[in-house]
């Protein structure tokens, strides 16, 4: 990936729909070059996917936060299958630094979420745990 290549994926992670002519114009390319750019940021898999972000998915889960987990010995895997079978559990990230694992969870109540907190502390293995609420959300997304 190159300078371009970069400027095309900051421009899409502001506006996915962005259309090639609009890339185009803020690149200095073709439209025909944008296109073949991301054609092979794609295929090449530095692009995984585009992302629809609907105002229902955050008024589906009001109360949502990052729980930091630290791991104690080799149950990592373990864990992470625990945690994907939990409705509350959004996303699971492995991460490093004092944390092993930061998961995404979203619940209906503050009671709901002190449930689904408590069910993750009690997973063995599961050594210590720390959790930040989202208390609003910017997305970066233009209309």
């Amino acid at each position: 990936m190159d300078e371009i290549d970069n400027k095309i994926i900051a421009e899409l992670r502001r506006d996915a729909r962005m259309s090639y002519s609009a890339l185009a114009a803020t690149t200095g390319l073709s439209r025909v070059t944008v296109r073949a750019r991301v054609e092979r940021l794609v295929s090449s898999g530095a692009i995984l996917g585009f992302t629809l972000i609907l105002k229902e998915d955050i008024r589906h889960s009001p109360i949502r936060g990052h729980t930091l987990l630290a791991i104690e010995g080799a149950g990592t895997d373990r864990i992470k299958r625990i945690l994907a079978g939990m409705p509350a559990v959004q996303a699971i990230h492995a991460t490093n630094g004092k944390w092993d694992l930061i998961v995404e969870t979203g619940t209906e109540t503050v009671e709901e979420l002190d449930s689904v907190l408590g069910q993750i502390r009690r997973i063995q293995g599961v050594s210590s745990s720390e959790t930040n609420l989202l208390l609003a959300t910017q997305m970066t997304v233009t209309t």
